[in-house]
């Protein structure tokens, strides 16, 4: 065990830290983080659609929902461009970056031309097509990275600077803009169709059983060794609000939402977050209940973010990480608690969310209930608890004595 930590803590974690510092990668995990805000506010709608539900006289604003979570992908594409361009350090093209990134997208929906103007199908610019979003930001900025590092009219002494400027931001936008249309329009490529196939197979591993397990159990390793897990947001969240815009589709249709893993039962039901990732809320309960002053004291702090599903201080203040006691049953419940919330679902037990609620730091059992719709998520909340806390248990007590003979030795130090 101690060389298995021990190469965790002194390679494992450092490279994945360095990885994650990558700029194409920090570009990436960055993207994913500021188009949460869109998606935040499309889910404001389903919030005020419950009440439009008691009070059917409100004005239907469901129009605000298509222009922001049904834009996702166009605005990952958009904000990818941008941020690699700030992160590879060529800030002057980081608006170009960005609007170039955008027409190359639009160019790879494959618009028809009528009397009527463009024609795209609106469904490509949802969360559907965050991964063809992925993959042409990140060929638009190689390009402009290409282009940057050659150094066109830098420092002429003939040109004027902001013509300088004017010619090399049409030259990377002509190459991206003119190798699109030759695809699409000349060579006759449904791009857009093409990048999804691709990436069908994983998005349909998602999906399953174990794609749910692994995307839950990735993540809860990682933040056991300290490393942030959004950089493989990249690959999970767009299997994750596929999902969610699924449900959405299908309970618009007047039709049962089937999609168990999607964004709202990862991060926001608390069968799976129970305190944040790890479900962690039961541990910090027991801290507060604890004989060591230090765990007593952690717990007290810890616990109004932990209601909120927050648990950073938690988990670096006890500390979990690289704390193999209590690593261990954070592990365990990233494997178990998917498996409950599959079982449940799966059989009809509790209802799979029908709606994009984004809100993360709602309170268990409210956000059970808030997500699913469902009143039966009261008694699944308590099985989670009771079990995550059979989990937790026997782990914190070794950890607890280790603490008190800690304790113990420090106050005798004193006394001499």
């Amino acid at each position: 065990m101690k060389k298995i930590m021990s190469w965790l803590e002194n390679s494992f974690a450092p490279t994945m830290n360095n990885f994650a510092r990558n700029p194409w990668v920090a570009a990436l995990s960055g993207s994913m983080m500021k188009v949460l805000p869109i998606i935040l506010t499309g889910a404001l709608i389903f919030f005020y659609n419950v009440f439009r539900s008691w009070i059917p006289a409100l004005p239907d604003f469901s129009g605000v929902l298509q222009f922001t979570f049904q834009l996702t992908a166009l605005v990952l594409v958009f904000l990818l461009g941008n941020q690699l361009m700030e992160k590879l350090d060529h800030s002057i093209y980081s608006l170009t970056g960005g609007i170039a990134a955008t027409i190359v997208y639009l160019i790879a929906c494959k618009p028809s031309f009528g009397d009527s103007g463009m024609l795209v199908d609106g469904n490509r610019f949802g969360p559907s097509g965050m991964f063809v979003a992925i993959v042409i930001g990140l060929l638009v900025g190689l390009i402009y990275h290409l282009y940057a590092k050659l150094h066109v009219l830098e420092n002429s002494t003939v040109v004027p600077d902001f013509v300088c400027e004017w010619i090399n931001q049409m030259i990377p936008l002509f190459i991206v803009v003119l190798l699109a249309t030759i695809l699409s329009t000349n060579l006759n490529l449904d791009i857009y169709a093409l990048i999804a196939a691709l990436f069908s197979p994983l998005e349909k591993l998602g999906f399953t059983l174990p794609g749910f397990i692994l995307i839950v159990f990735v993540q809860a390793v990682l933040y056991s060794m300290g490393i942030s897990s959004w950089f493989v947001s990249a690959f999970t969240n767009p299997i994750l609000l596929a999902g969610t815009a699924n449900n959405i589709a299908l309970a618009a249709a007047g039709e049962i939402p089937t999609y168990i893993v999607c964004y709202e039962t990862i991060y926001l039901l608390s069968l799976v977050t129970l305190g944040g990732t790890g479900c962690t809320l039961p541990l910090n309960v027991m801290m507060m209940r604890s004989k060591s002053t230090r765990l007593k004291t952690l717990g007290g702090i810890c616990i109004a973010p932990s209601i909120f599903n927050i648990n950073e201080p938690l988990v670096f203040g006890t500390p979990i990480v690289f704390n193999p006691l209590l690593m261990i049953p954070m592990w365990i419940n990233s494997l178990v608690t998917p498996i409950l919330i599959w079982v449940v679902m799966s059989l009809g037990w509790l209802a799979v969310p029908a709606a994009s609620v984004t809100t993360g730091q709602i309170p268990a059992p409210i956000g059970y209930i808030m997500v699913t719709g469902d009143f039966r998520a009261i008694l699944f909340w308590a099985l989670t608890v009771a079990l995550t806390w059979a989990i937790w248990f026997p782990f914190f007590k070794v950890y607890e004595r280790q603490v008190l003979a800690q304790e113990a030795e420090e106050a005798s130090a004193l006394e001499e």
